[in-house]
């Protein structure tokens, strides 16, 4: 089953509690309507989701980045009914496991709640683990540019995500820069937070830093799911393609 599977699926079985439990709870009785009627195969009693081990983990994550990709539908004024098919897309989810993601997508987005409960408890969570905070931040930003558009308004909500999780001003601007500029960024020292003024050796350490903490399997062994490992790959080449570029104005080899 895949990681959309599990965060419905297995929901029962959850004791992620706060926020984020409450509203799986919520949507989890859309789910266990539809597991009633088409039988419990493939649906497992799911995994405490309380941080501690590597499923539920994998399963925080998820649910976040559906919680506050909703929420951060919402804050350019207009909801449509293309939003759920935009984050459908992005990420890929099979058909068969659409419409258990659309509900708790369309729930988050109707609950009156503000999202700085929900970023906040995810902070908890992965204290102390910032490229996997990073990472979450990352297929938010994805979920902005989806529709073609990063409107100011969705960039003031991730700027707030962005603080809660400990980032400060600068630390966004790299993120931000990471992931809707890419390869095509302004200045690749930005992604890679350093300066014009470092020196090559130390530029040297910082590449490698930057490539042994994202690599996808040690990502993965970190609680991210499968299903968001090309978006690691992206930021991974978008990291190389900086260093290249900064090797070739330096002389690097």
């Amino acid at each position: 089953m895949s990681i959309w599977g599990k965060v419905i699926g297995g929901v029962t079985g959850f004791a992620m509690g706060g926020p984020l439990g409450g509203l799986m709870g919520v949507a989890a009785g859309h789910a266990i309507d539809r597991m009633r009627a088409t039988g419990p195969q493939g649906h497992g009693q799911g995994a405490g989701a309380d941080g501690n081990d590597l499923e539920g983990r994998q399963i925080a994550f998820t649910v976040a980045v559906i919680v506050l990709g909703a929420k951060l539908a919402k804050v350019d004024g207009k909801v449509t009914k293309d939003e759920v098919t935009a984050f459908k897309k992005v990420f890929s989810i099979p058909a068969n496991e659409a419409a258990d993601v659309g509900t708790l997508f369309n729930e988050a987005k109707q609950d009156a709640t503000g999202f700085e409960p929900y970023a906040q408890q995810i902070a908890n969570l992965f204290a102390g683990n910032r490229v996997m905070l990073e990472d979450l931040l990352g297929a938010l930003f994805h979920i902005a540019k989806a529709d073609g558009v990063f409107h100011p308004k969705e960039r003031e909500f991730l700027a707030q995500v962005a603080t809660i999780f400990g980032f400060d001003a600068h630390e966004f601007k790299r993120i931000e820069d990471m992931y809707i500029q890419g390869k095509d960024a302004d200045d690749p020292y930005e992604i890679l937070g350093t300066t014009s003024d470092t020196s090559d050796d130390e530029i040297k350490k910082i590449y490698r830093n930057l490539v042994r903490e994202n690599h996808p399997d040690k990502l993965m062994a970190q609680g991210l799911p499968q299903e968001f490992i090309d978006l690691a790959n992206d930021k991974l080449a978008t990291i190389n393609a900086a260093y290249d570029r900064v090797c070739k104005q330096r002389g690097i080899k």
